[in-house]
């Protein structure tokens, strides 16, 4: 019994630094929350992305479906780019959930790509403790990232420029990203 809670602790940990780490991920996760909404959008926009990441996860973990890393890099920069692009130019965040539960069904994959390889005695309990991790790191993150930008909102005169710009720099970032997996 110590020894399968101690391989839930590594899992966990392990999901939490796949997430801290994965720099295309944090910065979905900015881009996909610059914004205007109400506290029910950011829960729905974080529940479909989770819906579809922890489903993509588990299918490719267990080898059910399998998609090679040279197209799902590029997705999931791609991900980037498209969510920027909608906090541009459609900044309401209501709705927004209907981007995010795709492009988690194609994060899920990046996330998969961890655990491949991985041999555990107890694979549900990996898996399980492995997502897990990948949500507390996110709600760790999302606990930084929203009240910095509501409060760097709060500080501005030149809110929506902000967005904007905002949007501008994950969507360069994205677009980078995009180009580099897609072409080198």
């Amino acid at each position: 019994m110590r020894v399968e809670w101690s391989s839930f602790w590594d899992y966990v940990n392990l999901g939490v630094e796949h997430i801290w780490t994965g720099y295309d991920h944090l910065l979905f996760l900015l881009a996909v929350m610059i914004g205007t909404g109400k506290p029910a959008h950011y829960i729905q926009i974080l529940t479909a992305f989770t819906i579809g990441h922890s489903l993509t996860l588990a299918l490719a973990s267990l080898d059910l479906v399998s998609l090679p890393s040279s197209i799902i890099e590029p997705l999931i920069a791609l991900s980037i780019v498209v969510v920027s692009l909608e906090s541009l130019f459609r900044p309401a965040l209501a709705g927004r959930w209907r981007l995010t539960l795709p492009f988690g069904l194609i994060h899920g994959f990046g996330f998969a790509g961890v655990l491949q390889g991985f041999t555990s005695s107890n694979f549900a309990l990996a898996l399980f403790s492995f997502n897990l991790g990948v949500e507390i790191g996110q709600l760790a993150v999302l606990l930084i990232i929203l009240p910095v930008l509501h409060y760097l909102l709060r500080q501005t005169t030149r809110k929506e420029w902000f967005k904007h710009a905002l949007a501008l720099v994950t969507g360069i970032f994205g677009l980078v990203w995009l180009v580099e997996r897609t072409i080198f």
